[in-house]
């Protein structure tokens, strides 16, 4: 049984932050709502209580019943958290008279907590409350405070519990990751032997009893998850899996072909179909982004059956979904608002009679790269950029036709070759260029034009749900504009994306 932490999410846009810090001790974690928290068994060693959006003073404030974990078990409750503990145990929380968001110093006043095990005072953490404790529930003993708050950390003496109002995950705070060892470590007394091989072990292990003698299809898109789910499923089951990976005709210049010979040298069974026409039509007449999506998505799901159909027998689809996608699916309250379908997680119909297997749906994106490097895949697979399952078509804004398409697949591919020759590809988590649906005057030689603009897009990020814009050199983006520019008929004009997410998101569409 694997040793883990649970941590209880209030709906703080940390918490995921909480779980990937974790995984970075090779301390295995499991997220859930704070109004869906599982049974507790052995294998749980601790708890973390997040942050929340809310303050503990409000009405619909999250609710929960710390009756069988506090006292019983190591918690770490992180700013919201803190406050919940010293509201409900006979503290008091209010309104700060002088809000404290951002960096502010720490003092340590009990040289003795194991929470600040080797921390020294003067160290900077990150705020992000309106509210402050003004009394330490029963039994609390001030441990850190700052210039702005007393209370900026507490423990609860003849018990595990400890609090802080600050956040401990955010890069921001000097030490948090120090401060998160000491809880899991010293504390909990977690062993951080949750590493890529031991995954793999106990992952090969459990499909092979999960799966038996069942066949098993997944659709493969070239792209790491789906990969690296392939790999581990042929160790566990070997020819019993049939991979299907579908030409949608939204696929970047020639990439059906190169993934292909890809897989030729892993052993893996891949049947390749071409379906392009058949998702053109489906997109026929269409220019609103999640009516695409929809179409992309149900074009897709009807040519897969109709592959799958091929194969007698099959009992099992696999699917790449990753813990970031199974988090957002059962959120703080219930399914978040659509931001765009085509999502692993749910999106099988009714029609298609089979189990589903996910066996990556614990794992972050990098640490489904780990593993991937561990299980000797190529690096050419495994460090390529997030690609949409829409693919380009939600890279066309608005209605796709071929000469759009054509135009866009050229474009993108000088940027992406220009980005892995100036050795710039790996410095970038996702790199875009996009067709916009405009045109604008320009000049060629003593010709007028009236073309298309490219935007480029190109983002830093952890696991896609926040991201920042990439400083490209000018020089570059000067020579990817002049070749696109040159070389792609039916551009004049190229410009490049500096919003960051939030509040823009990654794909334009």
């Amino acid at each position: 049984m694997t040793e883990k932490i649970i941590i209880i999410d209030f709906g703080s846009q940390f918490t995921q932050l909480i779980g990937r810090r974790l995984r970075e001790l090779n301390v295995y974690c499991e997220i859930f709502p704070f109004n869906k928290v599982p049974q507790l068994d052995e294998s749980v060693k601790g708890v973390i209580l997040s942050g929340s959006p809310f303050s503990v003073r409000d009405e619909q404030a999250p609710q929960i019943d710390l009756s069988k974990i506090k006292g019983k078990l190591p918690l770490l409750a992180v700013c919201y958290g803190a406050q919940y503990l010293a509201k409900h145990f006979g503290g008091d929380v209010n309104a700060s008279v002088t809000r404290e968001y951002g960096r502010a110093i720490i003092k340590i006043d009990d040289r003795g907590c194991p929470l600040f095990k080797d921390i020294e005072s003067g160290s900077q953490v990150w705020m992000s409350h309106g509210d402050t404790i003004t009394a330490l529930p029963l039994g609390a003993v001030p441990v850190a405070s700052t210039e702005e708050i007393a209370n900026a950390a507490y423990r609860i003496e003849g018990e595990k519990t400890y609090a802080v109002q600050f956040h401990p995950e955010v890069y921001h705070t000097t030490n948090g990751l120090e401060i998160l060892r000491n809880f899991a470590m010293n504390i909990c007394k977690c062993t951080g032997s949750w590493t890529p091989s031991s995954f793999i072990e106990t992952t090969v292990k459990e499909l092979k009893e999960q799966l038996s003698n069942d066949k098993v299809i997944l659709g493969l898109s070239g792209g790491v998850d789906s990969t690296v789910a392939a790999v581990l499923l042929n160790r566990a089951i070997g020819k019993n899996l049939y991979c299907i990976f579908v030409d949608n005709g939204l696929l970047r210049k020639d990439e059906f072909e190169s993934v292909l010979d890809s897989y030729k040298h892993m052993g893996l069974n891949v049947i390749g179909v071409r379906a392009g026409e058949r998702f053109m039509d489906s997109l026929k007449g269409i220019s609103d982004p999640e009516l695409k999506r929809k179409a992309i998505g149900k074009t897709f799901i009807d040519v897969f059956d109709t592959e799958s159909h091929k194969i007698e027998d099959v009992s099992w689809l696999a699917q790449g979904t990753i813990y970031p996608d199974v988090i957002e699916s059962v959120s703080v309250n219930g399914p978040s608002a659509t931001i765009k379908s085509h999502h692993n997680v749910g999106g099988l119909p009714d029609y298609m009679k089979l189990k589903i297997v996910e066996p990556l749906k614990s794992l972050f994106k990098d640490e489904v790269r780990r593993v991937g490097r561990e299980l000797g895949i190529a690096h050419s697979l495994i460090s390529r950029h997030p690609f949409p399952g829409p693919g380009l078509g939600i890279r066309v804004l608005g209605e796709i036709n071929e000469e759009k398409l054509n135009i866009l697949k050229e474009a993108d591919a000088i940027f992406i070759k220009s980005l892995k020759d100036s050795s710039l590809y790996e410095k970038v988590w996702q790199a875009a260029a996009i067709l916009l649906p405009v045109k604008s005057v320009g000049v060629m030689g003593d010709e007028r034009t009236y073309e298309y603009t490219i935007a480029l897009r190109a983002v830093t990020s952890t696991d896609g749900m926040t991201a920042d814009w990439v400083h490209l050199p000018y020089e570059f983006l000067a020579k990817v504009s002049n070749d696109i520019i040159n070389r792609v008929k039916g551009v004049n004009r190229v410009v490049y994306d500096i919003s960051s997410k939030p509040p823009a998101t990654i794909e334009w569409e």
